[in-house]
């Protein structure tokens, strides 16, 4: 292949991985925006691989079959480090990123170890659980995405961290309707079981009262962690910002929610594209998250 097939190939993988973005974590996506090249193609590259394996669930018809994808993964991450990447678009674009800006294999490594949970049914015990599984996915990400945008900086990545476990805690409120309907959670069994709350009774969409208040105590946390990342605002450097956007997002999420009284059941608002578009260029625009 010639130096100038090989960039037209990578370009098409990028605009494929851009396509996946937008279509599947569009807020995320619209973060991405922010970024300068080449960091926002690799950006795309990144949140299509996380499509890819948070996915893996309803991709395949039992367990044994889900991890044998994400060991694929797990080889092709491995082959992308050692500069021969597989014949995917997905994994050559992301080939493509870790080269540039050398992502630590270990970030990938935690992210698929933490995927495997989503194969099976077993529940997570505590609301340290549920944040430590946050962690694993979104907050890794979060810091994925400094990499890529070349922030090197103690306190941009602690503040990326807890955006990312707050966007995740957010959406693991969001989901929960969408998740017991495939008889799923991601919430503290010891809260549901102090509140009197039944997995079957989620499952059926009839839930006990006391779910808002286990939703509740998620959402706390969110905002706890919202708090966190904004501890420090006033000294992390500006080219973090597409990392640490998502924060306005999920805030106005987590408002919306909050108005309905946790009452997710009865269906959720879910904010205007415009706005959170406009929200999204405003705090960038004021270098604010």
């Amino acid at each position: 292949m010639t130096a100038s097939s090989a960039a037209d190939t990578l370009a098409d993988d990028r605009r494929v991985c851009g396509e996946q973005a937008r279509e599947g974590d569009r807020e995320r996506f619209l973060c991405s925006l922010f970024a300068a090249e080449p960091a926002r193609s690799d950006l795309w590259a990144l949140l299509a691989f996380n499509l890819e394996i948070a996915r893996t669930r309803e991709t395949v018809s039992e367990p044994t079959l889900g991890e044998i994808r994400l060991q694929w993964w797990r080889e092709a991450i491995e082959a992308a480090n050692q500069g021969t990447p597989r014949s995917h678009p997905v994994v050559r674009a992301l080939a493509a990123a870790i080269a540039r800006a050398r992502l630590p294999r270990e970030r990938f490594e935690r992210l698929l170890h933490a995927r495997v949970h989503d194969l099976y049914d077993d529940p997570l015990p505590d609301l340290a659980a549920v944040e430590d599984y946050a962690d694993a996915t979104s907050g890794e990400l979060s810091v994925l995405t400094l990499d890529l945008l070349g922030v090197d900086d103690a306190s941009a990545r602690d503040a990326a961290r807890h955006v990312g476990i707050a966007w995740a805690l957010t959406g693991f409120v969001r989901a929960t309707p969408f998740l017991a309907s495939h008889r799923r959670l991601v919430l503290p069994a010891d809260l549901l079981m102090a509140e009197g709350v039944s997995t079957e009774a989620l499952f059926t969409g009839r839930p006990e009262p006391g779910l808002r208040t286990v939703l509740k105590g998620v959402a706390d946390h969110a905002r706890l962690h919202l708090r966190q990342a904004r501890s420090a605002r006033t000294t992390l450097p500006r080219a973090a910002l597409p990392a640490l956007l998502p924060a306005r997002l999920a805030e106005r999420h987590l408002a919306l929610i909050e108005a309905d009284k946790f009452d997710v059941f009865a269906g959720m608002r879910t904010p205007n594209p415009a706005l959170a578009a406009v929200r999204v260029w405003w705090s960038n625009t004021r270098g604010r998250f």
